[in-house]
């Protein structure tokens, strides 16, 4: 662990150096004139594009390229986009990394910090503060939403909550079982009570109360996950080299800039590479493995 923490640290060192060329306007000759940058729809397309507005300014400046951003519908979207090369980096959550890994050729380059610079997030299940469930298993019986299929803590992980440590399958455990699309949607349905429950996260649901759509007493937590890796930036495995280290570099730059990172209510970036993710991809087969039984 000890030697990866410095290969990783020489390694961004490295990348940030390699970023002065572009700073200085000598943008190499295999770049295009124009990247792509897709998010995954954690809000819906129009708010996560806003949200991430500095970043993508700030990507533009330093890499001497014109930055377009880009949403999908769904999160499969984006995988696709990037599948047919209609995106060339992407901001995915761990799971739909994992599957842009494998059907998109993804590579991971950096991660997504929390507040308190952990590199991950964690799971919540939430519900109404003032509705009666206090506890986990006062769930059973409501109305409960997922994210979206391709969505990590809003829907892999709490999937291998119910099947693992409930062993019960949300089709039978619950009333009803929906799909909002987003975590922002999952969130504003509990508060506006169209849903009774919701798996989202915890830096989600920040940026909901930061864009002030929510409050925090909105709601209670009864369950949270433990750490999980933090969401990556990534790019198509067929770029130039030198672009994803000039990206890569660009984007750990951003960490020196406090007010793009209060707007997107997470602690920074740090060096990651795709062995990151094994994690998920455990999970997932765990997932499948319990289901099977």
């Amino acid at each position: 662990m000890f030697r990866r923490c410095i290969v990783g640290i020489v390694t961004a060192v490295m990348l940030v150096s390699m970023v002065i060329p572009a700073m200085a306007a000598s943008t190499p000759e295999n770049w295009p004139a124009k990247i792509r940058v897709g998010f995954i729809p954690t809000e819906g397309n129009a708010d996560i594009k806003k949200r991430f507005a500095p970043l993508t300014e700030h990507l533009r400046n330093i890499l001497g390229i014109e930055v377009e951003a880009f949403s999908a519908s769904d999160y499969a979207g984006i995988i696709t986009a990037m599948a047919h090369q209609h995106i060339d980096f992407a901001y995915f959550g761990p799971k739909s990394y994992v599957e842009a890994s494998e059907k998109a050729g993804a590579q991971a380059l950096v991660m997504e910090l929390n507040k308190e610079k952990q590199p991950g997030y964690t799971g919540i299940i939430i519900v109404r503060k003032d509705s009666d469930m206090m506890q986990l298993d006062d769930i059973k019986g409501r109305v409960f939403a997922f994210t979206d299929p391709n969505s990590t803590s809003g829907y892999l992980v709490p999937n291998v909550l119910f099947a693992r440590d409930l062993k019960v399958k949300p089709e039978d455990y619950f009333k009803q079982v929906k799909f909002s699309g987003s975590h922002g949607a999952s969130i504003l349905a509990v508060k506006n009570k169209a849903i009774e429950a919701a798996a989202t996260n915890n830096i989600d649901l920040d940026r909901m109360i930061e864009k002030g759509q929510v409050a925090a007493d909105d709601f209670r937590i009864l369950w949270r996950s433990e750490l999980i890796p933090g969401a990556p930036m990534a790019a198509r495995r067929d770029l130039p080299q030198s672009l994803k280290a000039a990206f890569t570099g660009a984007m750990l730059m951003f960490n020196a800039d406090k007010a793009g990172l209060e707007k997107l209510q997470n602690g920074g970036y740090q060096y990651t590479d795709d062995s990151t993710y094994d994690i998920i991809r455990y999970l997932k087969r765990l997932k499948n493995e319990l289901a099977a039984k």
